[in-house]
């Protein structure tokens, strides 16, 4: 028989691998993880503090987060203070808070990172690997490099696990494979086909490694009832699958829920009466292996479902207290007297029951409790309570209920709307306390702005909100100018159709919203003459541009050409309807001729806009 030294290892490596393979999960059942050391313990450190040295390849550091080529064995990195900006922010994959998981920020060199012995495996027998793996990069951050594990025997791939999801979930990954004649070790592998840089952080736990074999049960699955003076029951082990050509069973029972298990003496058989009919409930199980030899290795053995066996009493003693005007209900009978009452029932699976009913109806105490409230500030927000206080006179413990919802612990029920509440406390026998609860609805703040609007560009707009209460601060959006010294009845000139959005908080708190939209249309109101006479009599005498101001802004820009091309007024950034602004009729100081010259002006327009206009105007004396 063949005995080699072997390791379970993990390696980054960074040349990528182009054949993805398929998992091949165990379709049957698993038998106990037999490596203890994959869950990486647990501690109420942060960080472990000693080198655990299980990783040759990279260093090991107690100072988080590992920069490249570290790794650390940490219970959260939430609670490192200084995590990448880009990492999560997570526990290990259990339901220890203590637990430790294995962080790793892959290096840009191959290396191994865990590394642990592992012999007296099982020959010809399947396994499962199997281990949990979560890209550390929050989802939203893009350009990172997306961790890819394979999993190897030997040296040889089996699996590939494809790029590791950045979803901010732990990714199970696994494989099975079985173990050659003669061969009791093997090396298993992982390694990380991402290239190290920006990403390829990945952090791991619980790494299992259970023995896989036929589908192994007990059936039906659901709980066997039988009665106590009734006949026993066999259990059929059903095996379902061809790989085990020797199967042997070793059926076990446990004493405290399935919690540990005891091997049953001789009950090695496919079949196991349960002959005990003392009333309560019996856990069962078998293990299944292939032969004798592997049965008493736990490492070569596999684990069928729990049977339960329920052994229904044919004596049933029931004592329980009622208030007075209830109803007890039983086996088909009503009760709503004192008394002991003693009747035979027949149950659902046919066992003959005699039931002894010792039943007490209490005078009812006469609860009673303060029931008080506090009114919500703000409209339409769950911020109403109830106060349920000093309750007198009933038998804790009680159950309180609000409009038939029940589960309330008191004694504030908060987070409610205004309205009427049926408050009900019921003590541990029943008798009950009721009060309607009546919670104010306070006024509804409210703003209005009125009816959307449509205007043309310059033309004013005028908001007069209408509020109901009082207003503490109030926003805009987007912000409305020139407003002071009132910015909420005020007149503006809007440059471009939207949406405007007043947002005010009353003084108690409350927010209200509305909004308007208005609909700016892009008329140009601009007007260039083709006929002036600069002649000094007073009138027409300049050249200019005339426009509706604010819907005009200014004339960036004014040239006048003669028949030639040459520039006789060249003037910019200036206000429109100013005549003397204009061209004067005169070329270096001496007037020119009558005729035709041409124009190019530039104009700027409310909404920011600028428009040329080009045209001729006809010089007369």
């Amino acid at each position: 028989m063949r005995k080699r030294i072997t390791y379970l290892i993990f390696s980054l490596v960074s040349v990528f691998i182009n054949w993805p393979l398929s998992a091949q999960i165990c379709d049957g059942n698993l038998g106990d993880n037999i490596f203890d050391a994959g869950d990486f313990g647990s501690g109420t450190s942060n960080v472990l503090q000693n080198n655990p040295n299980i990783a040759p390849g990279y260093s090991y550091t107690t100072s988080p987060p590992p920069v490249d080529g570290l790794y650390v064995l940490t219970n959260n990195t939430g609670n490192w203070g200084n995590n990448f900006g880009t990492w999560l922010d997570i526990p290990d994959n259990s339901s220890d808070p203590n637990g430790y998981m294995m962080v790793v920020n892959a290096s840009f060199e191959p290396g191994l990172f865990y590394e642990q012995e592992i012999d007296d495996l099982c020959e010809n027998t399947l396994y499962q690997f199997s281990a949990d793996v979560i890209n550390l990069i929050r989802a939203n951050v893009s350009d990172h490099i997306k961790p890819n594990v394979s999993f190897l025997i030997d040296g040889i791939q089996q699996y590939t696990s494809g790029d590791i999801p950045q979803n901010e979930q732990w990714n199970t990954y696994g494989f099975t494979f079985t173990t050659d004649p003669g061969q009791t070790s093997i090396t298993l592998s992982l390694s990380n086909n991402a290239p190290g840089g920006i990403g390829n952080d990945l952090a791991i736990d619980n790494i299992t490694f259970q023995p896989c074999g036929p589908l192994a049960q007990i059936l039906p699955d659901e709980i066997e009832s039988i009665c106590e003076d009734g006949m026993s029951t066999e259990l059929v082990a059903t095996v379902t699958g061809d790989q085990y050509d020797s199967p042997a069973f070793q059926w076990q029972q446990s004493f405290d829920e399935g919690m540990t298990w005891v091997d049953i003496p001789g009950a090695n058989g496919m079949t196991y009466t349960h002959t005990d009919l003392s009333s309560g409930f019996y856990y069962y199980r078998y293990l299944l292996a292939n032969g004798p030899m592997n049965l008493s290795n736990s490492k070569c053995r596999v684990v069928s479902n729990v049977k339960i066996v329920e052994v229904v009493p044919k004596f049933w003693n029931i004592i329980d207290t009622l208030c007075e005007g209830l109803t007890y209900f039983t086996g088909g009978s009503t009760y709503t007297q004192t008394g002991i009452y003693i009747d035979s029932l027949i149950s659902s699976i046919g066992c003959d029951s005699i039931v002894t009913l010792d039943l007490t109806f209490l005078t009812d105490p006469g609860i009673d409790a303060n029931v008080s409230v506090l009114n919500p500030v703000c409209f339409g927000i769950p911020e109403g309570s109830i106060f349920i206080e000093n309750i007198i006179n009933g038998n804790p413990p009680y159950l309180i209920s609000i409009n038939g919802e029940e589960g309330f612990a008191g004694p504030e029920i908060p987070n409610l709307l205004s309205g009427m509440y049926d408050v009900v406390v019921t003590d541990v026998y029943g008798c009950t306390f009721e009060e309607v609860a009546d919670i104010a609805s306070p006024l509804e703040f409210t703003i209005e702005l009125g009816e959307d609007q449509i205007i043309q560009l310059g033309d004013p707009v005028n908001i007069d909100p209408v509020f109901t209460g009082s207003i503490n601060s109030f926003t805009w959006t987007p912000d409305v100018l020139d407003c002071e010294p009132n910015c909420l009845n005020f007149e503006f000139f809007p440059a471009n159709s939207g949406d405007y959005v007043l947002t005010a908080i009353s003084d108690a708190g409350c927010v209200a919203e509305d909004s308007v939209y208005i609909e700016v249309q892009k008329i140009r109101k601009v007007f260039i003459p083709n006929v002036f006479s600069p002649n000094f009599d007073g009138t027409n005498d300049y050249f200019a541009p005339f426009g509706d101001i604010p819907n005009v802004q200014s004339i960036q820009k004014m040239q006048v050409f003669n028949r030639w091309g040459a520039v006789v007024y060249e003037q910019s950034d200036f206000i429109p309807n100013e005549a003397t602004n204009g061209w004067d009729g005169t070329f270096k100081g001496k007037e020119v001729e009558t005729g035709v010259y041409i124009y190019l002006i530039e104009v700027e327009f409310l909404d920011g806009e600028v428009l040329s206009y080009s045209g001729s105007i006809t010089v007369i004396k």
